[in-house]
């Protein structure tokens, strides 16, 4: 196990941000210092339904909103008195800009202990708060904010297909039976006929391997309320 001492010992890990798309010759951009906090927001959007006589609405699911990160950086040049513009600043704010093979800014990931977050850079704030006598910026106080980055086929592919509500695929296998992959996807064998409709089998007991089948969605009736 790695104590505080002995990671001390072998001295802090430093974060960075790294260019994921598109490809380039030096991916890393470089902080200066470790930041002191960092904030991950998740939220989600909600519906009120309007009934009349009720105190508060109902909410309805809409969908979810982007994570996003927000993190302050400390950059300084002031050991070598270079412009801390061109050190750090200008590679940041670079990341703002729309790359010609992506069309969009680039994607990228904060890493420190681990990889963060992955992201787009939604907004940069650059306070400049020391300078050389003739005006050269030596140290910057940056707020970023960075944009979770999903595309949808990953979000499509995370989404927990089991539920008899959503409609999939499946392909069948040697030993398959109707009433099996019924059981399995609907958590019901006596269902097998929803799927012989939805693709045309008249014989439910000849189904070749190797066929793909279309599962419809089943509509979930709720229990009648007694009254």
């Amino acid at each position: 196990m790695i104590t505080p001492t002995a990671l001390a010992g072998q001295g802090l890990l430093k974060a960075y941000l790294e260019i994921e798309r598109p490809q380039v010759a030096d991916p890393v951009v470089p902080l200066r210092f470790n930041p002191a906090e960092y904030v991950l927001q998740k939220t989600n959007n909600f519906a009120e339904i309007a009934i009349p006589g009720l105190e508060s609405p109902p909410l309805q699911f809409v969908r979810g909103a982007a994570e996003t990160l927000s993190v302050e950086f400390l950059v300084d040049t002031s050991d070598t008195l270079e412009d801390v513009r061109k050190k750090y600043v200008d590679k940041l704010r670079n990341l703002l800009r729309i790359d010609p093979e992506l069309h969009a800014p680039p994607i990228v990931r904060f890493i420190w202990d681990r990889d963060l977050f992955r992201g787009v850079l939604a907004s940069l704030d650059a306070t400049y708060v020391l300078f050389t006598p003739d005006g050269v910026p030596l140290r910057a106080k940056l707020a970023a904010k960075l944009t979770e980055y999903r595309p949808a086929e990953v979000q499509v592919r995370e989404i927990d297909r089991r539920s008899p509500d959503v409609e999939k695929s499946y392909t069948v296998r040697r030993g398959d039976t109707l009433s099996g992959i019924a059981a399995a996807l609907y958590r019901d064998p006596t269902r097998w006929r929803a799927i012989a409709q939805a693709n045309g089998i008249v014989d439910p007991r000849r189904i070749a391997p190797g066929r793909e089948l279309t599962v419809p969605a089943l509509r979930v009736v709720p229990p009648r309320r007694k009254l």
